[in-house]
């Protein structure tokens, strides 16, 4: 059969006994990256055959695994970090010994995705993982706009150069919802910013982070908890003609109650109409 093997994301205590158990016994191990794949093999004392599965690839290390399931013997693949299938070459190469009448197994263990929604402090009962954001501003505005859609919270990838301009693009399509920038997870310099989206772009600007970052963005509010649509345009039409616009959504989340996401959402529909 295959296994797909769940890796660290950072802290080798994270590695599953189990995985290091089907690592030693599998007959030919297939890595999103080698060298990665090595270096954790010999930290853990396991010898085999490696042999390269990332998405350039794929195709014919699908080709090799079936060789070796066809024969009797077993397969192993293991991501660059965390759980295979997630934005990784899992997912082909598991399609490809499923078509082929083999049987896929999971050794479950560390996921990013998962790390960072739970320390989030975000809604957590239902949520999307819509994997890396577009690259090309048009293709990332019509990506977020549809994200933004989702009655559910929404988890993303990105990295840390692209951070600043990603949360600037979340911010116009979702609004200044509630959202977490988590990095470095389970490292010795992890850690998650949380707040509203215009407040984590604010920091992102001040520097770069480095590495990969999961995002995770609350869900927009429930149609209960918003005014009457034109009694909160009144209220921000008012206090938008004093106040600078976050002095008036600060002003507008106090008479109301509604949160400030909200606010400052139709702020935004005001401020691009003026």
């Amino acid at each position: 059969m295959l296994w797909l093997v769940a890796t660290p994301i950072g802290n080798l205590g994270d590695m599953p006994p189990r995985a290091v158990e089907v690592l030693r016994s599998v007959d030919l191990i297939l890595a999103e990256d080698t060298r990665v794949t090595r270096k954790l093999m010999a930290a853990f004392g396991v010898a085999g055959r490696v042999e390269r599965c990332d998405e350039a690839a794929t195709e014919r290390a699908a080709a090799r695994a079936l060789e070796v399931l066809a024969a009797g013997g077993s397969v192993a693949f293991t991501s660059d970090a965390g759980t295979p299938g997630v934005s990784d070459p899992g997912t082909r190469l598991a399609q490809a010994v499923l078509a082929a009448g083999h049987e896929v197994r999971a050794v479950p263990g560390a996921s990013a995705v998962l790390a960072a929604l739970s320390v989030s402090g975000l809604p957590s009962e239902r949520f999307a993982f819509l994997g890396f954001v577009p690259v090309k501003p048009g293709a990332r505005a019509t990506f977020l706009s549809a994200a933004a859609a989702l009655p559910l919270t929404v988890v993303l990838f990105e990295t840390g150069p692209r951070l600043a301009s990603g949360l600037e693009a979340i911010l116009a399509a979702f609004g200044d919802r509630e959202a977490c920038v988590a990095r470095e997870l389970t490292k010795v310099y992890e850690e998650a910013w949380r707040g509203p989206v215009s407040q984590l772009l604010e920091r992102a600007l001040a520097g770069a982070p480095r590495g990969e970052i999961v995002i995770v963005i609350a869900p927009p509010p429930e149609p209960g908890d918003s005014a009457d649509a034109a009694d909160l345009d009144g209220l921000l039409a008012a206090a938008l003609a004093r106040l600078s616009t976050k002095e008036a959504v600060a002003e507008v989340t106090r008479l109301t109650g509604l949160s400030r996401q909200t606010v400052y959402a139709r702020a935004l529909t005001h401020r691009a109409k003026a």
